[in-house]
This record gives C-alpha cells, structure tokens and sequence, in this order.
C-alpha cells in the first residue's frame, strides 16, 4: 500500500510540474503573439489555439497535484462543528463521492478522447491540430485525480492523515 501511495502521490507531483511548464509555454506564446500583432503588424494563426488547448490541458493535469497539496477550496464550517468520528464520516462520504465522480467522469472522458482518435479528428481552423492530442489530457487528469481520492480515502481509513486535517482543532460546539 505504500508503494502504491508514494506511486500516485508522485504521478500527481509530476503532473503539477507539466501543468506549470505548460502555464509557463502559454505565457511566452501569448508574449510572442502579442509582439508579432502589435509591434510587427503580423497577423497570428495559430497562437490562440494553442494557448487555449495549453491552458485547458494545464487545469486537468494540474487538478491531481492541487488534490494532492490540499490546495482547493475546502469549507471547514460544518466539519469543525463535528465531533471526530462525524467529522471522519463525513470526509469518507466526500471522498467517496469525488472518487466516484471523477471515476464516471475518467470514463467518459476516454470515450470521448477514443472518439477523436479514431475518428481522427482535426480542429476547424488554419492550425488543424488533432483533437485526439488536446483532448487527452481529460481522461489522464480525471483517472490521475481519481487515483488521488482513492490515495486520500486509504490515508484516511488508515490514520495517516485526518479528516479535513482538522484533528488539532476542537468543534466550535465545544470539546470532543
């Protein structure tokens, strides 16, 4: 069990590091757009394409990593009114629904990426990229993120970490 939770928990690092890299590439394309219309007069064919697809591969392959450091949005109020064993059921649940969620959406996903390789499909524009290469980055993120949840729902269960990360505070109720 460890192998396999240092294994996810690494793949989601990495994938943190492609999604900064890929944040970092939109930013120098839209620079270098930007200088070719406004200083060269030139006109851009490709560069909004590619940003666009760059920034949306970025969030899906990027989401594991923000799962990983704790880094979205959690709203504490009902848990923090929660005594301990409440506040670990309630988490469970959570992280079930999110594993279950981002399973289903893995699935359909890969059908729709499947669906754009085999059919081979091209964007409509002058660039003509293959979908099925923007399009990837779906099924890879949500089956890495759901990976994470099934890591956070062990780490979990067995004690390695607490639910919410809320073990140090008292419930605002009162003491446990």
């Amino acid at each position: 069990m460890n192998l396999f939770i240092r294994t996810v928990e690494n793949i989601s690092r990495y994938l943190g590091y492609l999604s900064a890299l890929l944040l970092a590439i939109a930013v120098l394309i839209v620079c270098q757009m930007v200088f070719l219309r406004f200083v060269l007069a030139e006109s851009t064919s490709w560069q909004t394409e590619f940003v666009t697809y760059t920034l949306l591969a970025s969030t899906f392959l990027g989401a594991p990593w923000v799962l990983l450091t704790k880094g979205h949005v959690n709203v504490e109020l009902v848990p923090l009114m929660l005594k301990n064993k409440a506040r670990f059921i309630l988490a469970l649940l959570a992280y079930l629904m999110a594993f279950t969620l981002c399973a289903v959406i893995t699935w359909y996903s890969y059908e729709f990426w499947y669906e754009a390789w085999e059919g081979g499909w091209n964007s409509d524009t002058i660039w003509g990229p293959k979908l099925w290469k923007v399009y990837l980055s779906m099924p890879v993120g949500f089956f890495v993120i759901s990976l994470q949840y099934l890591v956070d729902i062990l780490k979990l269960i067995t004690g390695r970490e607490e639910p919410f990360g809320l073990a140090d505070h008292e419930n605002i109720m009162g003491a446990d």
